[in-house]
């Protein structure tokens, strides 16, 4: 059945919409380049060897992620970089898509108390639960730096 026009040129009322056209099988997930701030260069260049750092405040003392300059709990700039074990526990997770372009969005509470937005790979998503310990592992992003996600540990 074909889709009638209105004057304004939207499907009249009553009409059918126009079929989608099938959509192509997504492939592989890429993992996009990250934005890279200033203000972050020593997290990325500590990617690149293979190490996760994070942020403390030296004025109450909080740790923080996602890097930033200002303590989100005090509004301190009085923050210094420290590594992680690279170790946590699973907060929450979703799993997305199918087949290949299948991943899972998980909230991470590194060992350090910092919880933060990651992905888990190279694991049966369905064998994943809240709690569970994982590790950090580095995966080649598009760009330059690698991008810290984790797997079961």
């Amino acid at each position: 059945m074909s889709t009638t026009q209105s004057t304004t040129g939207t499907p009249a009322q009553g009409a059918a919409p126009a079929a989608r056209p099938a959509a192509k099988p997504a492939g592989p997930r890429r993992i996009h380049a990250p934005r890279v701030l200033p203000e972050a260069m020593p997290f990325w260049v500590a990617a690149k060897e293979g190490r996760l750092l994070i942020k403390r405040c030296q004025d109450c003392g909080e740790t923080h992620y996602y890097p930033r300059d200002i303590c989100p709990h005090c509004m301190s700039s009085n923050t210094e970089w420290f590594d992680t074990k690279g170790l946590g526990a699973v907060y929450s997770f979703s799993t997305m898509g199918k087949d290949e372009a299948r991943y899972t969005l998980a909230y991470v509470t590194l060992d350090e108390g910092v919880t933060m937005l990651t992905n888990l790979v190279d694991c049966d998503p369905a064998a994943l639960s809240v709690g569970q310990r994982v590790k950090l592992v580095f995966k080649p992003s598009e760009g330059e730096y690698p991008v810290p996600m984790f797997t079961p540990a």
